[in-house]
C-alpha cells in the first residue's frame, strides 16, 4: 500500500525492505522442500503456521523435507554466521547492478557512436559529389 498519515514514509519504507528481505528468505526452507521432492506449498504453509504461532525454533529436515523442531533436532545457526550471509548476499546483489549499470551504459554508448556513423553515412550519400 501507500504511506497514509499515520505510518510515516520512513516507516512505511522499512516495513517494505523487512517485508521484502522477509520474501526473499523463504527460499532458503523451498529449495530444501524441492530437493527434498515433497509438497512445497503444503509443507511452507505448515511451516508458516508454527512460525506464527511463535515456534521461533522449526525449520526443514533437509535429508527427509520434514517440518522439525531443529532446537531438538540439535542444529543451531549463529547470528553472526546469519549477518555474514546476508551481508556477502546484499553486496553481491549491489555488485550485479553496478556490473548491469556498466554494461547498460557501454550499450547505450555504443548505440549513440553507431547513430553518429549512421547519420554521417546518410549525409555523405545525399550530397553530390563534387566536381574537381
Amino acid at each position: 500500500g501507500v504511506p497514509t498519515r499515520r505510518l510515516g514514509c520512513k516507516q512505511w519504507y522499512q516495513r517494505r525492505v523487512r517485508g521484502a528481505v522477509a520474501e526473499a528468505l523463504k527460499i532458503i526452507p523451498k529449495t530444501l522442500m524441492q530437493n527434498c521432492g515433497v509438497n512445497t506449498i503444503r509443507t511452507m504453509t505448515t511451516l508458516t503456521a508454527k512460525h506464527a504461532t511463535g515456534g521461533s525454533t522449526w525449520g526443514v529436515n533437509g535429508e527427509t523435507g520434514e517440518i522439525v523442531d531443529m532446537q531438538t533436532f540439535g542444529i543451531w545457526d549463529t547470528l553472526q554466521v546469519k549477518c555474514q550471509v546476508l551481508k556477502t548476499a546484499i553486496e553481491t546483489a549491489i555488485l550485479l547492478l553496478r556490473i548491469d549499470d556498466i554494461v547498460s551504459g557501454v550499450k547505450k554508448q555504443s548505440d549513440i557512436d553507431a547513430e553518429k556513423m549512421a547519420g554521417k553515412f546518410q549525409q555523405q550519400q545525399q550530397e553530390p559529389p563534387q566536381e574537381e
